[in-house]
């Protein structure tokens, strides 16, 4: 089967306005939530960007700071003082900045996961308007194994297993947040510096 180009789901709906059919109203809704995840991220997106924008700058002059204040020379007591205020306000600083970039990435595998949402019922909304493929178990297994190999996250893998042998939702998503909690105490353990995406 071809691979149908992205948003196009909503065309290939036959119009017909006498006939109801379970299978185009269930492509209509899969095109609306499409359409919700895109917009959602995009929106989301700008913001960000001039977040870490905005971030990136701080950053940048909290180590200014620090190189500036380890210039100051102990004529005085005073001077000593200061000296020691600057670097300890800065490395403050720097750390909280270090958290909320974090955070930031955080952001970034969320836009993701929504990425991967969208193409997955995009995916199956395709399938589903092709009356060839619908009924065909290899069709469904092929959308599947397309879906699967999106994935980026372990966490994300690991969920559509579960779902695919048969768990519940609920127990999918307690295995995912396990999951999700590990990754992000690991990233808050390194000692590694934070590097913007």
């Amino acid at each position: 089967m071809l691979e149908p180009e992205r948003h196009s789901l909503s065309s290939q709906v036959p119009k017909h306005s006498m006939d109801f059919s379970q299978a185009a109203e269930t492509i209509t809704m899969l095109a609306l939530t499409i359409a919700q995840i895109e917009t959602s991220m995009k929106d989301g997106d700008k913001s960000v960007d001039i977040l870490t924008s905005g971030f990136s700058d701080l950053a940048k002059n909290s180590k200014d700071i620090i190189r500036e204040a380890g210039k100051l020379t102990p004529d005085s007591d005073n001077n000593t003082e200061i000296q020691k205020n600057i670097i300890h306000a800065a490395k403050d600083i720097e750390e909280r900045l270090q958290q909320a970039v974090i955070s930031f990435q955080f952001y970034d595998r969320l836009t993701q996961r929504l990425d991967h949402a969208s193409q997955s019922l995009e995916k199956i909304g395709h399938l589903i308007a092709n009356s060839d493929e619908r009924c065909k178990k290899d069709a469904w297994r092929k959308a599947q194994e397309d879906i699967k190999s999106s994935y980026t996250m372990e966490a994300e893998r690991i969920m559509f297993e579960h779902i695919i042998r048969g768990r519940t939702i609920a127990e999918a998503l307690e295995i995912y947040q396990h999951q999700f909690s590990k990754s992000k105490q690991e990233s808050y353990d390194t000692d590694d510096e934070v590097e913007l995406f």
